[in-house]
């Protein structure tokens, strides 16, 4: 059989799959509980919290898109990352980015101060400060390519390299990336966590998260956590976000071809600071990207010139931008990570990280280009 593509495996999830009526489309199955066959014998499904299966075509896609061995499906993409952190023990190490999401640093930083792992917060685009991680002999490296929001890009070969040299495991957060633009299980990660509430649903409609492991057996360990701390995905929600998984190739071609335009516009504009985008020449990880990627993403961050008063003006005057939390989906969306997404940081930890009060960030949609384009003009135009 030859190798699918993307597009094919995404269309293609659970086509078919019904054995009862040869239903196109495999239907929901929202039964909370299956019946034995009789005492002791246990069919395939017996409660919906261990196995569904609407739930395991979407785990399956999402694996062969990502060239994994084992999905997990969970209720939030913060409890996909809840469950990779399950690898770990009190006296273990986990490794995370200074400059990681501030929902997962929020949560790396309150489990370790409760004393379930040992933490330690690096800039991983810096080789002195890997070389002190990895001496540390980390059970666990968090790794988030390109960084939220300053798109920062870390080295994902010279990462799992390193995790080989010293038995450690790497996750990967590729929820900005998708698997259209950057797989990392074939670069040597063992696990990539996707907050499936963005891309891949791509409808801002379903709150869901997902786990995929490189080995079949990791993922079975996993797997069993999640069934344990009861963090699995619901049917209906499984069933709408293999439904987005059907148009996510064309969504990301169209998001990046906007992107790519908003970028051209940014980089001009006398009211705009700097622009983060991989895409740029200048962009430090530039050429890393180009290695790792098949694309730059839709997600682009810039510093308006002035303060608060510029930041507000600018928001209000956007007419095709939603100021609004999360990413992702066909609506393009603007955000102020200072006091959304990154709330969670302290001011020292968003100083750290590089998140500054004029900072800006857009999730771009799939509108027409063209006008998003003359619709951020006109707002930029307006705080000269």
């Amino acid at each position: 059989m030859s190798k699918k593509t993307l597009s094919t495996i995404a269309v293609r999830g659970g086509i078919e799959s019904d054995g009862q009526y040869a239903a196109v489309v495999p239907p929901i199955y929202l039964s909370s509980t299956y019946a034995f066959k009789g005492f002791d014998e246990k069919g395939p499904y017996d409660y919906s919290r261990c196995g569904n299966p609407s739930r395991d075509v979407l785990a399956q896609t999402l694996a062969e898109l990502e060239e994994g061995e084992h999905g997990i499906v969970t209720s939030s993409g913060t409890s996909a990352i809840h469950l990779a952190l399950q690898v770990l023990r009190p006296d273990d190490l986990l490794v995370v980015p200074h400059d990681c999401y501030g929902g997962s640093y929020r949560l790396f930083v309150n489990l370790a101060d409760r004393g379930q792992f040992k933490l330690k917060v690096i800039n991983q685009t810096d080789p002195a400060q890997l070389d002190a991680a990895f001496a540390e002999k980390p059970k666990l490296i968090w790794v988030e390519t390109p960084s939220n929001p300053l798109l920062r890009i870390t080295d994902l070969k010279d990462i799992c390299q390193r995790a080989k040299a010293s038995e450690t495991l790497v996750a990967v957060d590729n929820t900005f990336m998708t698997p259209v633009c950057q797989r990392p299980l074939t670069l040597g990660a063992d696990i990539v966590v996707h907050s499936t509430t963005k891309y891949i649903n791509g409808h801002s409609d379903v709150v869901a998260g997902t786990l995929i492991t490189k080995t079949k057996e990791l993922g079975e360990e996993l797997a069993w956590w999640a069934n344990c701390i009861g963090i699995t995905g619901s049917a209906f929600d499984s069933y709408l976000t293999l439904r987005g998984v059907r148009t996510l190739v064309p969504r990301m071609k169209q998001h990046q071809e906007n992107a790519a335009k908003l970028v051209d516009l940014l980089v001009e504009h006398d009211a705009v600071e700097v622009v983060y985008h991989p895409s740029l020449p200048s962009h430090p990880g530039h050429e890393l990207a180009k290695a790792q990627q098949t694309g730059f993403g839709a997600m682009l961050s810039f510093e308006l010139k002035g303060g608060q008063e510029e930041v507000v003006n600018f928001i209000n005057g956007l007419e095709h931008f939603s100021l609004a939390e999360s990413l992702g989906g066909t609506e393009s969306l603007v955000c102020h990570p200072a006091t959304m997404t990154h709330a969670a940081m302290d001011t020292k930890a968003q100083a750290t990280a590089g998140i500054k009060p004029s900072l800006m960030r857009f999730s771009v949609g799939i509108e027409d280009g063209d006008e998003l384009v003359a619709d951020v003009k006109k707002a930029l135009d307006a705080i000269i």
